[in-house]
């Protein structure tokens, strides 16, 4: 499975995207004293496509200071190929952010059994490249499985998973899904909080997997920023920040249903990045709009709004000093 599956199926199942809302960018391109997160262009999350060099090429132009793997690209380049490539990244000061897992755990035994054969191959193109993180997300619920049966399904194959990753130096981060919108919808609800998450992690027992933290989702979990705190910087994989609609009731917002960061202000991306700055996370944060307005847009102005959107959110964070 295409670790974009989800994100395409909640794009064109539901329509009546929330408008832009975006703010005033932040002059300044540089991290504020204390951040060590970087601000990640993964373009598959706002909707532009771009090929290797065209994805360098707007990071750099763009402000972003990391970027998605492209991992069908690392998986056929030769050394020649990715030894230019890398030094263009450097070039430019962009690190890696975390590639996408296009193995389908989450369904029939041989789609399962059909993605760990081909994984392997994948983890060892990504350690190649100098890439050490991968995440994916959990479906909230399951027609058939009861959450103990689909809990013990979930940690047979995410540790088969990522001990094919830890053979390779990658770390693997898992996503709740946090709207009761979305975990009601299921006949047997499934993990959407993160605490439900710690148990599953601890569970699968692996040193290397961890959180895809997701502002929206701790936010429709109903979870504060101490919630956070209880994690360490090394539990924490990949972030995404995003923002609510207006005048929604937490209960009543839908996955697909999103704002940019800081338009509106429903979501406290102060109190969830200032988390991250304690912990000391030093990982990519990137955007996951699901916004079909801003989909309508040239993809320069797509980059440039997403861009000053993430800017504004990365501002409202204190200095931390080390």
């Amino acid at each position: 499975m295409n670790a974009m599956n989800r994100r395409d199926f909640i794009v064109t199942s539901m329509a009546g995207m929330a408008g832009l809302g975006v703010g005033p960018a932040v002059a300044s391109e540089e991290r504020k004293p204390g951040r060590r997160f970087t601000l990640c262009l993964a373009c598959g999350m706002i909707g532009v496509s771009a090929d290797p060099r065209q994805l360098l090429d707007w990071a750099s132009q763009h402000g972003f200071e990391s970027v998605e793997p492209p991992s069908s690209f690392l998986a056929g380049a030769s050394d020649a190929a990715l030894g230019e490539y890398r030094a263009a990244m450097a070039a430019r000061k962009i690190v890696w952010g975390a590639a996408g897992l296009p193995v389908d755990f989450r369904g029939a035994d041989a789609a399962f059994d059909g993605g760990m054969k081909s994984l392997p191959h994948l983890a060892r193109s990504l350690e190649r490249a100098g890439v050490t993180r991968v995440a994916t997300w959990l479906t909230p619920g399951h027609k058939t499985l009861t959450y103990l049966a689909n809990f013990r399904l979930h940690v047979k194959r995410l540790r088969e998973v990522s001990r094919v990753l830890g053979d390779h130096g990658i770390r693997l981060g898992l996503e709740y899904v946090g709207p009761k919108t979305s975990w009601t919808a299921h006949r047997f609800p499934f993990i959407h909080t993160m605490a439900e998450m710690k148990d599953l992690i601890a569970d699968i027992g692996r040193d290397n997997v961890g959180f895809l933290l997701d502002s929206w989702h701790w936010h429709t979990a109903q979870e504060t920023a101490a919630d956070l705190l209880t994690l360490r910087a090394n539990d924490v994989v990949m972030c995404h920040i995003n923002d609510a609609p207006a005048n929604v009731p937490v209960a009543q917002q839908v996955d697909n249903r999103r704002e940019l960061p800081c338009a509106t202000g429903v979501i406290d991306l102060r109190a969830f990045l200032e988390a991250l700055v304690t912990l000391g996370y030093d990982g990519p944060v990137a955007c996951e709009p699901f916004n079909q307005e801003l989909r309508k847009l040239p993809p320069d102005q797509i980059l440039g709004t997403v861009a000053a959107a993430m800017k504004k959110a990365a501002a409202l964070v204190h200095e931390v000093q080390d």
